[in-house]
């Protein structure tokens, strides 16, 4: 798996062994990222359930200023801070503008900080139906009600959400046990 465009092009990712971590799929992570165009450059983002970093690390490739990776694995951790490591060093950045947090991702404190332009989130897909409703919930009491960013949310191509408070402007891949991407922006 590599970092598929941006500045850090071609850089290996490295994922823990086991099937603790699905990474996203360089072609979805592509099709994300060409559907976000511009929206990236000077962006700060959110990568939660990070796995490898995969998703934050093609956004800082492509221009984005920076942000905060949560992830709650050691294993995975481990993984993400080395390929935090190689971007930052492909770049010849210090590093300083990504954060690596080991914490569960519904556990972190909200409202602190700005808030970031760009959300991901790709948790395991067994968890999404118990992660969604909460994750939204707390999205929704965290972030001002006139947020212009984006929640860039994987999920299996046969699943819908549909969180309250929330509307879905894209949706990307839909095929049965094929990654899919939903874009949700707080609803008017």
């Amino acid at each position: 798996m590599r970092i598929s465009g941006g500045l850090a092009r071609g850089i290996e990712l490295s994922v823990p062994k086991g099937s603790a971590v699905r990474p996203a799929t360089d072609g979805m992570r592509q099709a994300v990222f060409s559907s976000l165009g511009g929206r990236v450059v000077g962006a700060r983002f959110a990568d939660l359930f990070a796995g490898s970093g995969a998703y934050g690390l093609e956004a800082f490739s492509r221009g984005a200023s920076g942000g905060t990776f949560v992830e709650r694995s050691p294993r995975a951790s481990a993984c993400l801070r080395r390929n935090i490591a190689a971007v930052c060093r492909s770049l010849r950045k210090g590093g300083e503008e990504l954060v690596a947090v080991e914490a569960d991702a519904l556990s972190l404190p909200t409202g602190t900080g700005s808030a970031p332009d760009l959300i991901f989130v790709d948790p395991p897909y067994e968890m999404i139906g118990e992660v969604a409703p909460a994750l939204f919930g707390k999205l929704a009491a965290a972030l001002a009600p006139d947020w212009k960013g984006l929640v860039v949310f994987e999920i299996p191509g046969e699943e819908t959400l549909e969180p309250r408070g929330w509307a879905c402007v894209r949706r990307l891949g839909r095929g049965a046990r094929q990654p899919s991407a939903a874009f949700f922006a707080r609803a008017a």
